[in-house]
């Protein structure tokens, strides 16, 4: 480490009109940093990989933000890649003061692709000679090298090469038509190109070689569905039962922001979005009547793994790591392009470098809006034939970004109910990876046929939710909750029925008690809690429960790159401490801070921060990484375009509140049992006789309703 400075903590920062500390790097500043990086590189050939904000340290945040202290610094991180030279260029520059306060080459690694990498390979392999000749083998004649495409990624690892060189491996399709969907067409090779020198390095090829298949290509754009489906009463293929869907919101949204903090029904919480995790939620607190709670430092989605299931070489290599290798802000769609959020919307950009160090923006990678969320609660008498009711509709607010990955997008959705309660959805779509197989070969088991001579591999795509709570302040804890049946045998004087059960709660005391995995037998769920803050009517501490049931283990084998690659995906939980450490903040990232091309071997990532499980982690400052997601085995209905496939999550507040927390959002409809009796209305904001914009769908006679049936009362 060549240290510029000692001076990192006590530099003078952005004065307080300046960004929040935890604000993502504005395009000037980006351009700041780049100068100064440029500055200190003079007279070499650099190329940008990386600049983002180095986000302060949690005791230096709560200092300035709950204690008065000082401001922190502002800081930011950057990845260079020198012309010739293997070690990486990274390092911290100050960005008021200009100043590089820290550098360091590090050998041995790779740094993440970025979107210019994936761009820039697909001309390298059209321009190959030794690819042209396997796509005449193939079928395809060198005239047509511009209908050849490729998916680029990265390698994984290969033992042949390990982290010397910067490799992609370039996936091959053809396309007929530069609109046609290319994922029909795969073709049975595999360049590497080494990203530096820009250059097909080797090819591996095939034992049986397969022929490009003579297929027509299924395609899923408006005119090859008029091609499929059209007709002469249709022209268009489309259905023809689709009416508009409107959200109106005349009078605006409930959220307000200042900057990136949001503050929505007593929720309060800063929104960060960052190159590699994309959106970052932090000091996240709640409103409880006047008393601030806070609930998280930190949430973010800090690592996933797709390993395919397919043991024939090279197919082992398909195994991305995307969050870490590629980046889910480094790959987010801009989405006021693609209709992606309805109703009434607000946009945050997010602004990365390019390889010259000069500031991009993709417009609307985040869009914040809110959406009915049905009953909040409701309760009737049936007394009086329910007419004693209350009714309580309720909103939720939504954070979303969706991330292209070369053929899959993930749609990511956090979002807030009134209750407390944060959900966490994901909606996988796009197109399955696709390999070509012969007219007379099966694809089982390790694949389905999912269109003719089209392959698509089992695979698995799983996530790593990293939760650094600060429920009721620090000092927290975890456990798991299971659904226990009574341990006493039935007809016993403590069960004498057999009916009795109750939820067992194990709280972890070391970091090898929390390596646990789900299990449905007993509906577990897991607590996160404060020990210190006790419920005064329950008497139990204040807590949130991580619900999730899509927790697919992972498949591979012990020994195999994707559990080396990927330990954390090997358990549903674990539970560490949080550190500050000297090349990062706080342990972010579960697979170590360059992903890329790392052979799985060696202590780095979760496995170093398990050690030897010993670490003690009950009443403490910790980190709570839950693996979940879900294992794909393709059909036919997954192509040429997926459908989305829905997962989720929850954190749910229990002993956190004394009483129902929105019971003082005004209920829709309410009628007391007096009020029925008096034939008084109660409250009504909701039924059609006070609702102008609902109607009834059909009138009297079965036809459509035209007109909002309160114009009849």
């Amino acid at each position: 480490m060549e240290r510029l400075s000692q001076l990192a903590i006590q530099m003078t920062s952005a004065s307080s009109g300046g960004p929040h500390p935890l604000d993502p790097l504005s395009p000037q500043e980006i351009k700041k940093v780049s100068d100064v990086v440029k500055q200190k590189y003079a007279g070499r050939k650099i190329m940008f990989n990386t600049v983002t904000l180095r986000e302060p340290v949690k005791k230096a945040y709560y200092n300035w933000k709950e204690n008065g202290g000082p401001l922190p610094p502002r800081l930011a991180y950057f990845v260079v890649v020198e012309d010739g030279v293997s070690a990486i260029q990274e390092g911290i520059v100050d960005i008021p003061a200009s100043a590089l306060i820290e550098l360091r080459s590090t050998e041995g690694v790779q740094p993440i692709l970025t979107p210019a990498d994936l761009q820039d390979t697909e001309n390298i392999v059209r321009n190959d000679p030794e690819v042209i000749r396997q796509c005449e083998i193939s079928g395809i004649p060198a005239s047509e090298m511009s209908n050849i495409y490729c998916d680029a990624w990265t390698i994984g690892y290969d033992e042949r090469w390990g982290a010397s060189r910067r490799l992609q491996q370039a996936l091959m399709y053809w396309r007929s038509d530069e609109d046609d969907s290319h994922y029909s067409h795969p073709l049975d090779f595999c360049p590497i190109v080494d990203m530096n020198a820009k250059k097909v390095i080797f090819i591996d090829i095939p034992n049986r070689r397969r022929k490009v298949s003579k297929h027509k290509h299924s395609s899923f754009h408006p005119k090859h569905i008029q091609e499929k489906f059209g007709t002469p009463e249709n022209p268009s293929g489309f259905r023809t039962d689709a009416k508009p869907y409107n959200v109106t919101q005349p009078e605006g949204v409930d959220f307000k922001m200042q900057g990136n903090v949001m503050n929505w029904s007593n929720f309060q919480f800063h929104i960060g979005f960052n190159y590699r995790e994309g959106i970052v939620l932090s000091d996240m607190s709640y409103n409880d009547h006047g008393k601030i709670r806070p609930m998280f430092h930190r949430i973010s989605l800090s690592e996933m793994i797709v390993p395919y299931g397919s043991p024939d070489f090279p197919h082992q290599r398909k195994h991305a790591l995307d969050i870490g290798e590629y980046g889910a802000g480094n790959c987010t769609n801009p989405l006021s392009l693609g209709c992606d959020c309805k109703g009434v919307i607000h946009y945050l950009d997010a602004h990365f470098p390019n390889k010259d160090g000069d500031p991009t923006t993709v417009k609307n990678a985040v869009c914040i809006h809110e959406e009915d969320d049905g009953l909040l609660f409701k309760h009737s008498d049936f007394r009086d034939d329910f007419q004693t009711t209350v009714v309580t509709r309720g909103k939720k607010l939504i954070v979303s970004q969706i991330f292209t990955a070369a053929n899959y997008e993930y749609c990511l959705y956090w979002i807030f109910r009134q209750d407390g309660t944060i959900k966490l959805e994901v909606r996988l779509t796009g197109i399955l990876n696709t390999y070509v197989c012969a007219e007379d070969e099966s694809t089982g088991p390790w694949g389905t046929q999912v269109y003719p001579q089209v392959n698509a591999h089992n695979h698995q795509h799983l996530f790593s939710l990293r939760i650094h709570p600060r429920i009721d302040g620090e000092g927290n804890s975890a456990a798991t909750s299971d659904a226990k049946p009574s341990p006493f045998p039935f007809g016993s004087k403590e069960n004498m029925y057999g009916n009795a059960f109750y939820a067992e709660k194990t709280t972890f005391k070391t970091v090898k008690d929390s390596l646990t995995n789900a299990q449905a037998s007993t509906a577990r769920t897991w607590d996160i809690f404060n020990p210190k803050s006790i419920n005064p009517y329950s008497g139990k501490p204040a807590s949130y429960k991580l619900v999730s049931t899509f927790c697919s283990p992972v498949l591979a084998q012990e020994g195999s790159l994707v559990r080396k690659r990927a330990p954390w995906a090997v358990y549903s939980t674990e539970v560490v401490p949080y550190q500050d450490e000297d090349h990062g903040y706080g342990r972010l990232h579960p697979s170590g801070e360059h992903v890329a091309q790392w052979s799985g071997d060696g202590s780095r990532g979760m496995r170093k921060w398990i050690g030897d499980g010993s670490e003690a982690i009950e009443d403490t400052d910790i980190l709570f990484f839950h693996t979940f997601g879900i294992t794909h085995f393709p059909a036919p209905e997954d192509f040429p375009v997926m459908p989305t496939e829905i997962f989720d999550l929850m954190l749910r507040p229990r002993h956190f509140f004394t009483e129902n927390p929105v019971l003082d959002v005004k209920p829709s409809y309410a009628r007391t049992t007096k009020e029925v009796k008096a034939g008084s209305k109660g409250t009504d904001s909701c039924s059609l006789n006070v609702d102008k914009t609902s109607r009834l769908a059909f009138n009297a006679t079965g036809a459509e309703g035209a007109s909002s049936c309160c114009s009849k009362k």
